[in-house]
């Protein structure tokens, strides 16, 4: 028996377990259990071209974590969640429970498309005990009005008041006929002043050639999946932000922003492969 494989969830109703999804795949290189044969094998495929895939994905997934400390010390208390992807360890209610004493309140959108993401995050909500302040929106991240005007959005946020919109390592399944600038224009302009967007996103320009090209062999793998995958630039990234200026220490490597620990050899080896920055909408005087 093999990681994780004694422990597969069972499939909920109308959930295609033959064929592999980016989002349980993710779970798996997290080291997460809501996943299915197919998923586990295409992700030891994955990580045969590219070695690096588990270790990239557990430093977005601590960037993820050190943005959610940050932006409850600065003041924040909403978080909408896009691309959410299969609950695993780390969740951002789970962050906000640890961070913040019982008399104080956050609340949490989670936002994914696939039936087996939104499944398993209403069961952990529900085990959590945390439906009162945390709820899942089943869409298309493509779709923000939806997201928006969805009862439980409505029911968990005031987008009169800021909202730490947070898009990790989900932007590259977006493909430039999604006009994925417009995209994120089009949730920025929907949020208060004092807003956080927290983004991450694949890329290799930064890598080593011999990393650069097994990362290309990666991706297209992911033509097989649900989710097709879309390797950009620091240069094409960056504008995503718009108007709203980056904060410290700007658009850098997952493992650089804001680090709380010094790295391994083994996480500096894995540092290239991503780019990811915090931008604030400016307060209004």
């Amino acid at each position: 028996m093999t990681e994780n494989e004694d422990t597969a969830p069972s499939a909920p109703a109308g959930v295609d377990t033959e064929k592999p999804s980016a989002a349980r795949m993710y779970d798996w290189y997290l080291g997460g259990n809501q996943n299915w044969a197919v998923d586990r094998e295409f992700g030891r495929q994955g990580e045969r071209l590219w070695p690096q895939i588990k270790q990239v994905a557990r430093q977005n997934r601590e960037f993820m974590n050190r943005v959610v400390n940050a932006a409850l010390d600065a003041g924040i208390r909403q978080f909408l969640d896009v691309g959410s992807g299969v609950p695993t360890v780390g969740n951002v209610h789970e962050i906000i429970r640890e961070k913040l004493p019982p008399d104080e309140r956050a609340t949490v959108v989670y936002v994914d498309y696939e039936p087996v993401a939104a499944a398993h995050s209403t069961v952990i909500l529900e085990r959590d005990g945390a439906t009162d302040w945390a709820g899942l929106v089943q869409a298309d991240l493509r779709e923000p009005a939806a997201i928006f005007a969805n009862p439980t959005t409505r029911r968990l946020i005031d987008f009169d008041q800021p909202v730490c919109l947070l898009v990790i390592a989900v932007m590259h399944f977006i493909g430039d006929d999604d006009r994925p600038s417009e995209l994120l224009a089009d949730y920025r302009e929907r949020l208060a002043p004092g807003s956080w967007l927290a983004l991450s996103h694949v890329a290799l320009d930064a890598a080593p050639e011999e990393g650069a090209a097994q990362l290309r062999r990666f991706a297209e793998t992911y033509k097989n999946t649900s989710n097709p995958a879309w390797l950009r630039t620091r240069e094409e990234i960056e504008p995503w932000f718009g108007d709203w200026p980056l904060l410290e220490p700007g658009l850098v490597h997952p493992l650089d922003w804001r680090p709380n620990r010094k790295p391994t050899d083994r996480q500096l080896e894995a540092r290239p492969y991503f780019w990811c920055g915090v931008s604030q909408q400016p307060k209004r005087d």
